[in-house]
């Protein structure tokens, strides 16, 4: 609380200084403004296009391929879904790394493909990829 400068008038200013209220308003304001975003739920997602670089030609890849009809092949012998994790193992011992790639085909459940996924790490693989192929762009239409 202030106090008149005059001097002569010892009166309590009543006015409020609403300055450093607005400020804090306004801070309050973005953090709301940049969080609310992140907290929306139920959002449908389009899972964006990929633009990336080819696979090198190195034989020691490791390649899990599952089909549209959901057959699941180790390179390119088919396998089943509960001998994979013990198959993949072997495969790594031999071939020694710790690098595998899944191949799935876009048709696929993600339920299933997160099951694939659970097998493979609890073979001990600590390097999971997942190939995609790039987007084939074409050529503009000429107008007749």
């Amino acid at each position: 609380m202030a106090l008149d400068p005059g001097g002569q008038n010892q009166r309590f200013m009543s006015e409020i200084n609403v300055t450093p209220f607005v400020d804090v308003m306004l801070v309050l304001l973005v953090i709301f403004m940049v969080t609310a975003p992140m907290m929306m739920q139920g959002i449908e997602v389009k899972v964006p296009e990929v633009d990336a670089r080819a696979m090198g030609k190195e034989q020691n890849h490791v390649v899990i391929s599952v089909t549209a009809k959901g057959e699941i092949f180790l390179d390119e012998f088919p396998v089943g879904l509960k001998d994979l994790g013990v198959k993949v193992r072997r495969v790594l011992e031999v071939r020694h790394t710790n690098e595998v790639f899944l191949r799935a085909d876009q048709s696929i459940p993600y339920g299933q493909v997160a099951r694939i996924m659970s097998e493979i790490r609890s073979a001990g693989v600590t390097n999971l990829g997942l190939v995609t192929e790039t987007e084939r762009v074409r050529p503009p239409e000429k107008n007749r």
